[in-house]
């Protein structure tokens, strides 16, 4: 499935990944696409490719960004509200290093927090969209709430998200990711399968 929607995905939607490349390039002045490493499968790493939304910067480093964030262009800003900065994962899911549906794969270091039975969670490739994902849709919101957002994002946000990873891991079906697909593009499915997490 995962090689059959992404090639689908990218033959349908490859003009327009092109298109939002060449306006983001415009929009932040550096390369349309940006990589990063991730950590993925059984914690190998992996490039990761997306759109591009950040002017370029050297002198910020933080694992949290809330959208009032400067680096933020307006065009990206569109892109990371639509979420069409992820489609070039399309890319990763043909490769074999991502899933559609997963646990979104975490920076070098990050991951390295998982312990234990979290450690489980290695299991899985990265996905694309998930549970996580859908619950923390509005989490740029939520770190631009927080009077100390690095602290939520490592205290609060990443347990919480673990906890819904290690769920999916252990509750897997076919159907379940076929629901959380459909999910991602329909609001009204999505608020019944995954509602927005509320800071306790």
């Amino acid at each position: 499935m995962d090689l059959v929607l992404a090639t689908l995905g990218l033959l349908a939607l490859g003009w327009l990944v092109l298109l939002c490349a060449a306006l983001a390039r415009l929009s932040t002045g550096a390369s349309g696409f940006f990589r990063q490493q991730r950590v993925g499968r059984h914690g190998r790493l992996f490039w990761i490719v997306k759109l591009r939304t950040m002017r370029p910067s050297t002198g910020r480093q933080t694992t949290a960004t809330a959208q009032n964030d400067p680096r933020i262009t307006r065009f990206g800003a569109f892109l990371r509200r639509c979420k069409l900065d992820e489609l070039p994962q399309l890319w990763n899911v043909l490769r074999g290093e991502m899933s559609l549906v997963g646990p979104r794969p975490d920076v070098p270091g990050f991951a390295d927090r998982l312990q234990g039975p979290d450690r489980a969670i290695l299991q899985l490739r990265p996905g694309i969209t998930g549970p996580a994902a859908l619950a923390f849709r509005h989490e740029e919101a939520l770190l631009q709430a927080a009077d100390d957002p690095e602290r939520l994002n490592v205290e609060i946000l990443f347990p919480a998200k673990v906890g819904l990873n290690l769920s999916y891991l252990h509750n897997y079906t076919l159907r379940r990711d076929i629901v959380y697909i459909l999910a991602t593009f329909l609001p009204c499915l999505r608020a019944q399968v995954a509602p927005p997490f509320v800071v306790p």
